[in-house]
């Protein structure tokens, strides 16, 4: 679906999303990227969110209504780090609960090359140069380390170090930075399989095919600490390596509406917005001890 250029009238919505508090007296008016905007929205005047299905805790909780469509949890609750970061940004924008639509969008094809029907995804993808050849990148709403799961009283579950690891089998999804760590910093004397989903690595895992699995670390607390792969343990973090790895919402290639996102993320950190929703959602993910 090609994007719709928003006429000026229905843009009102997005002048207040990217100005509402600019309206006031003062530099903010001035420092705003989006007091004039000539956004674009693919449904207007809905703002179309896009993730993945499953959506997973703990960046989405509050569960599904009888008959949805989505796996695990609905993103519309509003609960869950992503679910909840997605919702604040929207308000900054200027859009109520009700102006949101979310649907779902494999990990994969969100930062594939072509056109998009979503305004924006929100799904762990982590900016790598490659994949902000095709799409655009907000700035970071979550800095992120990679983490290591394992069964509890295996040989690698007393690994202290990346070098410890190199001996094991290790799995992580397709497409993922996980994967990459694993190949690029970690490299196993072992080839490392490659799953299509998290919940195939965790089978993996609880099968005995893979030694260990490597994903980012609050992923990795919720799938402990839940019992998702019964028994198993945060073995430790791995430390960021050419950078610190962070995860941004994805959009069109050329498309306005990023700048807006920016300016509200800007504001959200500087109000403590997204530490509060770190803390409220993800404060397990603490304490892992990093493998050097």
């Amino acid at each position: 679906m090609r994007k719709v250029l928003v006429i000026v009238g229905v843009v009102a919505l997005v002048s207040g999303a990217c100005g509402k508090k600019a309206a006031g007296p003062g530099p903010e008016r001035n420092t705003n990227p989006c007091a004039n905007p000539s956004s674009s929205l693919v449904n207007p005047p809905k703002l179309t969110i896009a993730t993945d299905n499953p959506a997973f805790p703990p960046w989405f909780a509050g569960g599904t209504p009888k008959g949805s469509e989505w796996k695990f949890n609905d993103p519309s609750t509003g609960k869950g780090y992503e679910s909840a970061v997605a919702y604040a940004v929207a308000a900054q924008l200027g859009f109520h609960k009700d102006d949101v639509v979310w649907i779902p969008e494999p990990f994969g094809k969100s930062f594939a090359p072509g056109p998009k029907d979503f305004d924006f995804d929100i799904n762990q993808i982590s900016f790598k140069p490659a994949r902000a050849k095709a799409v655009d990148f907000s700035k970071s709403y979550y800095d992120v380390n990679q983490a290591l799961i394992a069964i509890k009283g295996t040989p690698i579950a007393n690994a202290t170090s990346l070098a410890a690891l190199k001996p094991f089998k290790l799995g992580a999804p397709v497409g993922t930075t996980s994967f990459d760590y694993i190949q690029s910093n970690i490299q196993p004397t072992q080839k490392p399989s490659v799953f299509d989903t998290l919940n195939d690595v965790n089978s993996a895992l609880k099968a005995g095919q893979i030694d260990g699995e490597v994903v980012d670390l609050p992923t990795a607390f919720f799938i402990t600490g839940a019992g998702e792969v019964k028994n198993s343990v945060v073995v430790g973090q791995f430390p960021s390596i050419g950078g610190q790895e962070h995860f941004g919402m994805v959009f069109q290639k050329g498309d306005p509406l990023v700048q807006c996102v920016n300016f509200a993320l800007d504001s959200l950190k500087a109000k403590g917005t997204l530490e509060q929703l770190q803390k409220q959602w993800l404060s397990q993910a603490v304490g892992a001890p990093v493998l050097r």
